[in-house]
């Protein structure tokens, strides 16, 4: 080699290998859902009466504490017949003194011998029936007093105004949405499974939650309903999941995603299970690629092993690995003993 030539080292391309983890049957499987959060207990605020508005204190974001007064009717309607209930119980009011009258003296003049005993018998009838409707408009009077009571709007509870959907001086009817209350301090996930995962789903089991507006972390949380019965409108059985962990940054309505780790407690934990696509056969035995150094770069090396079953997991190994060994699952016809590889 002349002195004027560089000796030029040529570069080892490492074939990129998949692999897996060497783990037992049966072992955790996990599913992600996405699903909505929103506060425990959400009330949509509403009067009991129609008429006109004229006074809301409500906005959005608004802190309100329990028997707060949220918004006002004109209440004309509720008014008059309340005034009205008045007039009628003051009538039947009079109406009940005068036919007392008329039964004592209707008493007197019978005790005397100078009546008969069918006016007297009369006179009694008259006083109930009047008596009868003395009573009815004073039930009157109070439920009319009621409707005016029922054009005044409280707050249910402690919480937070999420939403108002009525300004001043507009007309509302009985049981018309004008807001919505934020009153439970935890937040609740509503979301559907599929049949396939249902049964492996109860109450009080712990999942994780993540949302798309906190990024890289994840939160506690539980279950605490499961339906029994399919969605017929979803397709799907409806579950709520409450969040254990108080975070302000979560808020009513982000999307989160559900993270189920599923466990199939009844399968043996002690059978060791690799897929079948990791198992090669050279005529003498089965056998696998293990895999052996880091991400950048390893080896593989031909391991003999005994296989049993074949599960849907995969072949269930009855002995020649180990739990947590690294073995590759694809492409084995071109792999060769002590061949360098880099982990993909």
């Amino acid at each position: 080699m002349s002195c004027g030539e560089k000796e030029v080292k040529e570069e080892v391309i490492l074939r990129p290998v998949k692999y897996s983890e060497v783990s037992y049957l049966g072992g955790e499987k996990s599913r992600q859902f996405s699903g909505t959060a929103q506060t425990e207990k959400i009330i949509n605020l509403s009067f009991r009466s129609s008429g006109i508005v004229t006074k809301l204190d409500m906005k959005l974001g608004q802190n309100v504490k329990k028997g707060q007064l949220l918004g006002t009717l004109d209440n004309v309607s509720a008014r008059l017949s309340y005034e009205s209930s008045i007039s009628s119980k003051n009538s039947a009011e009079s109406q009940m003194n005068t036919t007392k009258l008329s039964l004592n003296r209707m008493r007197t003049l019978y005790e005397k011998g100078s009546s008969s005993l069918s006016d007297y018998e009369a006179a009694k009838n008259s006083y109930r029936t009047a008596v009868a409707s003395f009573e009815s408009s004073k039930r009157s009077v109070a439920i009319q007093q009621d409707q005016i009571q029922f054009g005044y709007l409280y707050a249910p509870e402690d919480g937070i105004i999420a939403s108002v959907t009525a300004e001043v001086d507009e007309n509302v009817s009985p049981g018309q949405a004008i807001g919505i209350l934020n009153a439970g301090t935890a937040i609740e996930i509503s979301l559907g499974l599929p049949e396939s995962v249902i049964n492996a789903v109860k109450k009080d089991m712990n999942v994780k939650v993540s949302f798309t507006a906190i990024e890289g972390e994840t939160f506690k949380a539980v279950i605490t309903e499961v339906a029994p019965a399919l969605d017929a409108n979803t397709s799907t059985y409806p579950i709520t999941i409450m969040v254990i962990d108080t975070d302000e940054r979560i808020k009513s309505g982000m999307a989160a995603n559900v993270l189920f780790e599923f466990v199939n407690e009844d399968l043996a934990k002690d059978i060791i299970v690799v897929p079948a696509s990791a198992v090669g056969e050279d005529g003498k035995s089965r056998f696998v690629f293990l895999i052996e150094g880091d991400s950048n770069k390893a080896t593989v090396k031909k391991h003999p092993i005994t296989i049993g079953s074949l599960t849907p997991e995969g072949f269930e190994v009855e002995s020649g690995l180990k739990i947590g060994q690294k073995i590759a699952i694809a492409g084995l016809q071109t792999l060769l003993d002590g061949q360098d590889v880099k982990l993909n």
